[in-house]
């Protein structure tokens, strides 16, 4: 493993790793280890969510894979927005005491916002592809 990638990243990249790290284990422990709706849940669970809300706000910051695509985006940024519905989802599924559309809406965010983009983050040509395989 060769952390320069990741030392030599814009400040965007270093907000979104160390935010998304810690979320990847809260997320984790929120699903399968967790009492549902006690208040040790729902705590870890708020800061999963602005975890997961400053992760994205970084996201968007990231520019070095399509720097001439629009406004400097790539595809994995589709999961910016998906990941931001999900979180408003799960918080008015909550609000409401929908713990099925609660669960359901933080599965998406978990899988979606954290497992699928997270794997496309391992692709060639990305810093953590570079990380852990070299260039």
């Amino acid at each position: 493993m060769n952390l320069q990638p990741l030392i030599d990243a814009p400040l965007a990249v270093h907000v979104h790793v160390a935010t998304v790290v810690p979320a990847i284990a809260l997320g984790a422990w929120l699903i399968l280890l967790s009492r549902k709706g006690a208040p040790g849940h729902r705590m870890i669970g708020a800061v999963y969510l602005v975890l997961m809300t400053v992760t994205c706000g970084a996201a968007l910051r990231i520019h070095s894979t399509n720097p001439s695509g629009p406004f400097g985006l790539s595809f994995i940024h589709l999961f910016v927005p998906l990941t931001l519905f999900g979180i408003v989802r799960a918080l008015l599924a909550v609000r409401r005491h929908d713990v099925r559309a609660h669960r359901s809406a933080m599965l998406g965010v978990f899988v979606g916002g954290i497992l699928i983009a997270g794997a496309f983050a391992f692709t060639p040509g990305r810093i953590m592809y570079r990380m852990l395989f070299g260039s």
